[in-house]
């Protein structure tokens, strides 16, 4: 019953979500394109009998990116076809991945669309990166048996909260999964007490741990720093939402007064945000450059505003402390581990639900420090400037964090293998 109201529901709402997808594609116009896919349409455009893998948005991208390698490398036969929800990850996709994989939008949740995807995929496997729990595609990969994984998945006490209310439903969904890799004990706790079975959990850690920086982009970065500000101290805020960025142009503003030479590298989390914070910027009366010019700053240059896709982990490599964002306002935090690889101290706000685990191990390491308002922010950034020892060594914590928590890519890797591996040959 809970699934025909959620599927007659969604059915209904078709209209209002075309109306948003136009709206978005004002600012964003690739959300004006390929609107065939997010219905199932996608023939010639992907390799059928393979596996998918599904990474909703930019974040869980970058996840699966040394994921995918690894696949290639193990299975060079195996066709892979990635799908998102977004531009932004969909970009990121080709941008990182390329010809290595086939992509497509993972299709709106309707049996119509969902029926046509698979019936075009027919695939061996099906992986869902984090926790994307769609409950018609869970259905129906259940009855063709084939088998999803939930990998790298967390689940927040917000979110099993949520879930909780409607416990039968969310019951009769997890029974259908094949497996769920947890990041931790506690997300794995979660999810038995909404009724998953302990027989159908693992705990892997995270694969967001296992980050390896090419040679090539830490020359890119030396290379970077030498030509934008060889002596100057440099802070990036990024991944930063609605709200934020009028707060850390404030920190900036009270910083430059002791640092006249500090240089701020503000990056938008979402592409469709970019002209409103370099109104914003404008606004404030601070002298800017946008990272897409290809402008080298000046002197008198303040803030860059990071507005290219896929340069964030170049920017954090140039960096001399990092803020995470969505974590001064209620939205969660963003991946903290992607300037702890650079050796980059790390500064968040309140707000890390989305990182939990993660953040408790890095503020348990003194890799990371948590600050409540632009206040505590501006006493910690100003301490780091001055105190380049304890700067060094909030950079060195974090980077051990990220050592010591690796293994859950070759974890994951082998609880794969006997849905992967080749058939075998009768004698």
């Amino acid at each position: 019953m809970w699934l025909k109201l959620y599927q007659g529901v969604f059915y209904l709402i078709q209209p209002v979500i075309w109306l948003r997808l136009l709206l978005r594609a004002r600012l964003t116009p690739a959300y004006r394109k390929r609107w065939s896919e997010r219905y199932g349409f996608c023939k010639k455009k992907i390799t059928p009998g393979g596996l998918v893998i599904h990474s909703v948005s930019v974040g869980e991208t970058v996840a699966a990116t040394p994921f995918v390698k690894a696949l290639r490398q193990a299975y060079p036969s195996l066709p892979i076809t990635m799908t998102t929800m977004t531009p932004t990850g969909s970009e990121r996709i080709l941008s990182e991945l390329g010809s290595q994989v086939d992509h497509v939008y993972l299709p709106y949740d309707l049996p119509c669309a969902i029926h046509r995807f698979l019936d075009t995929l027919n695939p061996k496997l099906f992986i869902i990166l984090e926790t994307e729990l769609w409950p018609t595609l869970i259905t129906l990969l259940y009855q063709r048996k084939i088998p999803l994984i939930i990998a790298n998945a967390r689940l927040s006490a917000h979110s099993a909260a949520g879930y909780k209310k409607i416990a039968p439903f969310m019951k009769s969904l997890l029974e259908r999964l094949t497996l769920v890799a947890v990041q931790n004990e506690e997300d794995g706790k979660r999810f038995i007490e909404l009724g998953l079975k302990p027989s159908q959990m693992v705990v892997t850690g995270s694969i967001k741990f296992d980050i390896h920086l090419t040679p090539e982009l830490k020359m890119k970065a030396v290379n970077l720093r030498k030509q934008w500000a060889p002596d100057r101290l440099i802070w990036i805020a990024s991944s930063t939402h609605t709200g934020e960025e009028i707060l850390l142009l404030e920190a900036q503003r009270q910083l430059l007064q002791k640092h006249p030479d500090l240089l701020l590298i503000l990056v938008p989390r979402h592409q469709e945000r970019f002209s409103k914070v370099v109104s914003l910027v404008k606004k404030s009366h601070f002298n800017y450059i946008k990272r897409s010019s290809g402008h080298v700053p000046s002197s008198q240059d303040q803030v860059i505003i990071g507005d290219t896709m896929g340069e964030l982990m170049l920017l954090y490599g140039i960096a001399d402390l990092a803020f995470v964002g969505g974590s001064l306002v209620n939205h969660g935090g963003h991946n903290p581990l992607e300037p702890a690889a650079h050796a980059v101290p790390i500064i968040m706000g309140p707000y890390t639900f989305n990182f939990k685990d993660i953040c408790t191990k890095l503020v348990l390491a003194q890799g990371l420090i948590q600050i409540a308002d632009v206040a505590s922010l501006v006493k910690r950034v100003d301490l780091w400037l001055i105190d380049q020892n304890c700067r060094h060594q909030y950079g060195r914590n974090a980077i051990k964090v990220v050592h010591e928590n690796q293994g859950a890519l070759k974890c994951l890797l082998s609880l794969l293998k006997p849905y992967l591996a080749p058939p075998t040959r009768d004698p």
